[in-house]
């Protein structure tokens, strides 16, 4: 899953993609300072592989990942280029999820680009150069849909969907809040529109305004209002902090994040969005070699579980042999649950389940 952080210049993109990412790319007190994409990937975390872990001693614990990119600010214009706008949109067009840093602190030291504070604007500065740039690739496959119509009955209702989309987005509104049935959201979806992007704002608060609480920021409650009309999602962030708990080791993280009232570092709570936002679950393998988390798409069946493995275990499924985690750390080992009878046997229709601990059975 790759997540792609974007955001006007200077609004701590950069800092929150190195606090992320434990990595050091390039942050200034300019605009462009980052051109070319900087690309980290953390690990997922997964108290759950912890607890496999101890049952079954394993060579190896391989937590399920995410992609983060660094993508450079864009500006007004982007979609006409402005800004070397182009190349930045077409980084954003292979991620998974939009991250949008919206700044929400004032700092007379670090410049703004557009001279002030105004985090609405500036989500919205950014959705109309996405939406600027969809207007012209549905445009150009409208005229492709409307020759073939010539020929092809069928893409006469294409033709229809795809025009109520384009004067959805002429409206200024985003194409992720078009609505539509599933058969109009699978050819939406095969257009790669920037706007449908799922969307997470990232509220970069100063440490002081986290400390006092967010209710207590009217730039927070802006941004709130706007992404709940939209159905997206907000977290609340200091980039600054996020850099401070990335130096820490994981009990002195534990007691910083006490201090400061917070439950889960940022990371995390950006994670449970993510996962959340795209309806992602995780299967969980075990044994003496290697102890995994796979990430899978809600809804997903053994069988295409199988084949996130090796397309062989697909290919030759025969079936699923499983049991629920906290099943099995109830029993205290799979041999256990067997004998129980808490290990279940299901074949190619059963949907998987977050937390299931799977061997598949299979033949090729």
């Amino acid at each position: 899953m790759k997540l792609g952080i974007v955001g006007l210049p200077n609004v701590g993109k950069s800092t929150l993609f190195n606090a992320l990412t434990n990595l050091k790319a390039p942050s200034a007190n300019y605009p462009f300072c980052t051109i070319d994409p900087n690309v980290g990937t953390v690990c997922v975390p997964d108290p759950r592989l912890d607890a496999l872990a101890k049952i079954y001693n394993p060579k190896k614990i391989t937590p399920a990942v995410l992609e983060f990119v660094d993508i450079a600010g864009l500006v007004k214009g982007a979609s006409k280029g402005e800004g070397l706008g182009n190349k930045f949109l077409s980084h954003i067009r292979q991620v998974d999820v939009i991250v949008h840093v919206v700044r929400c602190f004032e700092d007379e030291n670090i410049i703004h680009v557009d001279g002030s504070i105004d985090p609405v604007r500036d989500i919205e500065i950014i959705n109309l150069e996405l939406i600027l740039s969809d207007i012209e690739v549905l445009t150009r496959r409208i005229d492709k849909s409307e020759k073939l119509a010539k020929g092809d009955k069928k893409y006469f209702t294409e033709v229809e969907l795809l025009k109520r989309l384009l004067s959805h987005l002429e409206q200024g509104l985003p194409a992720r809040t078009f609505e539509t049935d599933d058969d109009g959201r699978a050819v939406i979806s095969e257009i790669e529109l920037l706007s449908q992007k799922p969307v997470i704002y990232a509220a970069n608060m100063s440490e002081s305004e986290m400390a006092q609480g967010i209710d207590t920021n009217p730039l927070f409650k802006a941004i709130s209002d706007f992404a709940e009309k939209e159905g997206s999602d907000v977290l609340p962030v200091c980039a600054s902090i996020e850099s401070e708990i990335s130096e820490l080791s994981a009990e002195e993280k534990e007691m910083f994040l006490s201090d400061l009232g917070l439950d889960r570092s940022g990371l995390d709570r950006l994670i449970t969005l993510c996962y959340k936002r795209l309806g992602l679950i995780s299967f969980l393998t075990a044994g003496e070699p290697e102890v995994r988390a796979w990430t899978i798409t809600r809804g997903t069946k053994a069988p295409q579980a199988a084949g996130k493995i090796h397309s062989d275990f697909e290919r030759g499924f025969i079936r699923a042999e499983l049991v629920p985690f906290d099943t099995l750390i109830e029993c205290g080992s799979y041999a256990a649950a067997k004998e129980k009878g808490l290990v279940r046997s299901e074949g190619k229709d059963y949907v998987m389940q977050d937390g299931d601990v799977v061997i598949f059975r299979f033949n090729v």
